[in-house]
């Protein structure tokens, strides 16, 4: 997958930038939890898991 679409999408839909990346698992759940918490923390989480 492009790696600018990717952080696009984790700056708009946290989530599915990170299911879209690293499948379902850990890191999704932790994004989505971050993202019902507030949006800021899953975005910046969705851009660490895109980005490594």
């Amino acid at each position: 997958m492009n790696k600018v679409l990717l952080i696009i999408l984790a700056i708009f839909l946290p989530p599915i930038a990170v299911l879209l990346k690293s499948g379902v698992g850990k890191d999704l759940l932790i994004n989505i939890v971050l993202c019902l918490i507030f949006f800021f923390p899953g975005m910046i989480h969705a851009l660490y898991v895109v980005t490594r």
